[in-house]
């Protein structure tokens, strides 16, 4: 029988499992730096975090000056709603609102330039009634 020649307290029984290289070809193995690996995990985690949260944030904005504008709708229905008005308003028109010098509102479909040399009353806003039955100011 023939005898092997390499000594066996020189080999490695399962030498994909060593942590460094076995021969001399063999590929150069180098230890895992787990700290830098958890630190560009983090920051990748951080920097996405941000994205989304900024992106949130820009919707939250947004809603709010929808609910703004919602509002604003709001304070000027119940003006005109409260104002004097001997028209009947039609969806989709725009209307003038006017003060009176008593304080009192006016909804006419005079708009300020249209009232000759000088208009009686103060021009507040130019409205629309919207389909809703709500008015915005243009």
């Amino acid at each position: 029988m023939d005898k092997n020649p390499i000594d066996k307290d020189k080999i490695a029984e399962n030498p994909h499992l060593l942590p460094y290289a076995h021969t001399l070809g063999s590929a150069i193995i180098r230890p895992i730096d787990e700290g830098k690996i958890k630190g560009t995990a983090l920051k990748s985690m951080y920097k996405q975090t941000d994205n989304q949260l900024s992106q949130i944030k820009e919707q939250v904005d947004l809603l709010v000056q929808q609910a703004q504008k919602i509002h604003d709708r709001i304070e000027i229905s119940e003006s005109i709603y409260l104002a004097e008005c001997k028209i009947t308003p039609l969806v989709g028109h725009t209307y003038h609102l006017y003060e009176k010098s008593d304080g009192n509102r006016l909804l006419s479909m005079i708009g300020p330039d249209e009232w000759g040399a000088s208009s009686p009353y103060t021009h507040v806003a130019q409205v629309e009634l919207l389909a809703d039955h709500t008015w915005e100011i243009l």
